[in-house]
């Protein structure tokens, strides 16, 4: 389809290289990457068989532990409710992992999908408290992919041969203006959770691996019910642009790329004829409904 196909040539060719020392600079192939493996909220997570119903693929904040046996035998679930957008999301479109319905063994797929995000999550309690006491924050999904993650996957892929991702910041910035109201000054704290993703950034690399990729803020605004501007948006996409080739500039070993999801579906929302959209202000009425898959046009009709 047109919109999963512009995702797919997007990440191959929208991205920003941290230079090294090397007469050439690192360069980043998507066809000689094995496996992904991502970090972040919603937008981002996948259904497992031994994730919390409708946020994870494995574990929760009551027990963010497993062992090897735990993850192998996990799957990925693809129906209605295993992601948030009611299908396939981009990290299993673009690795063609866990799109068809029913069970998915990751270590099956030609590009293995790892997914340790947590819908609902946030980078860390220090500004905003967990949406919930089973959220797994960013922060504490890096500890477990530290402490159990990745001592196991080291016997199914190569850290050389992976692309880490990392998609968060839409709930920071969204709880930031209900904590703070809108008339607070948000640049510094911005700079506060950006900063403390960097760190955990940090904690990626110190692990071995060497590709990572960063996603920006969506228009936010553009969305039903806005709770940010995109003068926010731009400051938040801002300083995490600041940050990223600041840590480029400091691991030039590393490839690190930088996707403008802003840009992209910015583009898309002034084009939404053209990507088949007809409504973009509000949410589709039907879209829980359990004919949606047998039966979409319904909804479009409502």
């Amino acid at each position: 389809m047109k919109l999963e196909a512009l995702a797919c040539a997007a990440l191959a060719v929208t991205v920003t290289t941290a230079p090294t020392s090397e007469p050439k600079p690192a360069k980043f192939n998507w066809k000689k990457t094995k496996s992904l493996i991502t970090f972040g909220d919603s937008y981002t997570f996948v259904q497992g068989l031994r994730g919390h119903p409708n946020y994870t693929f494995i574990g929760d904040n009551f027990d963010i532990s497993f062992t090897p046996a735990d993850l192998f035998s996990n799957r990925v679930v693809q129906n209605l409710t295993a992601t948030a957008s009611g299908g396939p999301i981009w990290t299993e479109w673009i690795t063609n992992c866990g799109v068809q319905p029913g069970l998915t063994d990751p270590r099956k797929c030609d590009r293995q999908l790892w997914d340790f995000a947590y819908a609902g999550s946030n980078t860390n309690t220090a500004l905003t408290p967990l949406h919930w006491n089973h959220t797994v924050s960013l922060e504490r999904q890096i500890e477990q992919f530290e402490k159990y993650g990745d001592p196991a996957l080291q016997k199914v892929l190569k850290r050389k041969d992976a692309l880490v991702a990392v998609w968060i910041g839409i709930n920071d910035i969204n709880d930031l203006v209900k904590l703070r109201g809108k008339n607070a000054t948000f640049a510094p704290l911005y700079e506060t959770v950006v900063s403390a993703q960097e760190k955990l950034w940090a904690r990626i690399y110190n692990l071995g691996y060497r590709n990572l990729l960063l996603l920006n803020l969506p228009p936010l605004d553009r969305g039903p019910s806005p709770s940010v501007n995109n003068t926010l948006v731009a400051t938040y996409n801002s300083i995490l642009a600041s940050h990223a080739t600041d840590f480029a500039s400091k691991h030039r070993d590393a490839t690190l790329l930088q996707f403008d999801v802003n840009t992209v579906l910015n583009g898309i929302f002034d084009d939404a004829p053209g990507y088949g959209f007809t409504n973009t202000t509000s949410f589709c009425p039907g879209y829980n409904q359990p004919d949606i898959l047998s039966d979409p046009q319904k909804a479009f009709d409502e």
